[in-house]
């Protein structure tokens, strides 16, 4: 058996299409179909004892086509090692070609109990396995298909999906009317977008990824259509500082926001930016906020500015954060105006969105972080619209407002000019709380006043933001606040 890892990073997603052009290829390239099923049946067997140990009685539910295959195959090499497992099959064997026909005969040469799906599955079974219909489905399940589907998720065995959880699309996650609930995923050859988008996550469980031995030459053709957020672009992008260094080095953040009774926001933004290591941080705010800020937070410089009074303090600024708290009043779309059209890099949050939507413009050094909701505003949709396509979703917003774009959510994605596009997998849902946008809007801009461009500081900041937040929740994330992170964030910016 050939190792189970490859020359290739692992650290990327495909889509669908290009993992079968891939596959294609090292098939053409010599290695046999039936070999790649070979190795992806004992990738999964390995998966399967390492995380169900206890499991003796393994069901494994097969459909159609390669993904059936790889069911009957794993059935064999289970049997060869003492497990008892039963095979129910959906598609009828007769029906089956190829390599699919090959391993279901392989399957009951090795003593694989081999009958129909009756609509009920073994009440004493400890393993299930899905072996329906993997990452080629497009359009709902039906029939007996989505009688096994609901049959694997009701059962309370624990569930092994190959490839993708049945009833997943393979690119956009999107759940096809009915999809088996897995408490684990064996993914093949390439990762498929399906598995981290909409509802793929919550149905794949724990995602297990093998390449099966591809040779790198198969993935040079195809370009990735995400790329893993790791430590190391923090480690690359926040070398140690100088012994010498003073804080005119580290930039000079200004925070603009906080509207009448809002100075929370403008107030977790700015500490989040000498968080992460600004040289020092002022906060234009509304009148009423100018000495509620610095009354808990004396490191900060906080001014009361008149409704377009801001141009001195934007003079003395390297970078502007604008919008946390500001909110859609006269006072705020005066100041926003003003904020706007500062030659400085900027990043932009909450109301700043909103007011941007109304007035979109083009501003390469500019940084923007909707969730989908202000995504959808920016983009004249909604939130559904947004939430069913991430990916295309960002890519327009890039491209109407340039710079970088950052869009918040489960998996967050980021924007790059020629690379592909980022996705954070850490962060955790006690990050579903006031604030905690706030905290990325500063983090994000104490990295640009440290010189950081665009691109990199949007990535490293929302690599900072989620392990501070998964730091600061260890004691629970229910209840965890935006303020319990920034408590947490000097460890991840100083790799």
């Amino acid at each position: 058996m050939p190792p189970m890892t490859a020359e290739i990073p692992e650290n990327v997603v495909y889509s669908i299409a290009d993992v079968r052009a891939i596959d294609q290829h090292t098939i053409d390239s010599g290695v046999a179909s039936f070999e790649l099923m070979k190795r992806a049946a004992h990738f999964a067997l390995v998966t399967a004892l390492s995380e169900f140990p206890r499991a003796k009685h393994w069901v494994v539910l097969c459909g159609s086509g390669k993904n059936a295959g790889d069911g009957y195959m794993l059935a064999n090499l289970a049997v060869a090692i003492g497990r008892q497992v039963d095979a129910l099959y959906v598609t009828p064997p007769d029906q089956l070609s190829g390599d699919a026909r090959r391993g279901y005969e392989e399957a009951v040469k090795a003593g694989v109990t081999v009958t129909r799906f009756d609509g009920d599955l073994h009440e004493n079974a400890d393993l299930i396995v899905d072996a329906l219909l993997g990452s080629g489905l497009n359009r709902a399940i039906d029939g007996d298909f989505a009688a096994a589907a609901a049959a694997i998720s009701l059962h309370p065995a624990p569930c092994l999906s190959l490839d993708i959880p049945t009833g997943i699309d393979g690119d956009s996650g999107i759940k096809l009317g009915i999809a088996v609930q897995a408490d684990a995923t064996t993914t093949f050859v390439g990762r498929k977008t399906g598995l981290y988008f909409n509802d793929g996550p919550a149905h794949a469980g724990q995602i297990f990824y093998s390449d099966l031995g591809v040779p790198a030459a198969a993935f040079e053709s195809r370009r990735p259509v995400l790329e893993f957020l790791r430590e190391y672009l923090t480690q690359e992008a926040l070398p140690p500082r100088q012994v010498q260094s003073h804080k005119g080095d580290f930039g000079h953040v200004l925070v603009v926001g906080g509207g009448p009774g809002m100075p929370g926001a403008a107030r977790l933004a700015a500490e989040a930016a000498l968080r992460a290591g600004a040289g020092s941080v002022s906060v234009a705010t509304h009148p009423d906020n100018a000495a509620v800020i610095p009354a808990s937070r004396p490191e900060l410089m906080c001014y009361g500015v008149a409704a377009d009074d801001i141009s001195a303090l934007i003079a003395n600024a390297t970078v502007v954060a604008l919008g946390p708290g500001l909110g859609k009043s006269e006072w705020a779309r005066k100041v926003f105006a003003a904020a706007r059209k500062a030659d400085v890099p900027m990043v932009v949050d909450a109301d700043g969105l909103n007011l941007l939507a109304e007035k979109p413009d083009v501003n390469p050094c500019r940084v923007i972080t909707p969730h989908p909701g202000e995504a959808g505003r920016l983009l004249g949709c909604n939130a559904t619209t947004v939430q069913r396509d991430r990916l295309n979703a960002l890519y327009a917003l890039q491209k109407k407002f340039g710079g970088c774009a950052v869009l918040k959510g489960h998996c967050s994605l980021i924007s790059r000019q020629s690379e592909p596009v980022l996705m954070c997998t850490d962060g955790n849902p006690g990050m579903a709380t006031a604030g905690m946008g706030d905290v990325l809007t500063g983090i994000i801009a104490g990295l640009l006043a440290q010189g950081l461009p665009p691109d990199s500081a949007a990535s490293v900041a929302v690599h900072v933001h989620a392990s501070a937040a998964d730091a600061a929740a260890t004691f629970g994330e229910r209840g965890m606040l935006a303020s319990d992170v920034l408590e947490e964030i000097r460890p991840w910016v100083n790799p």
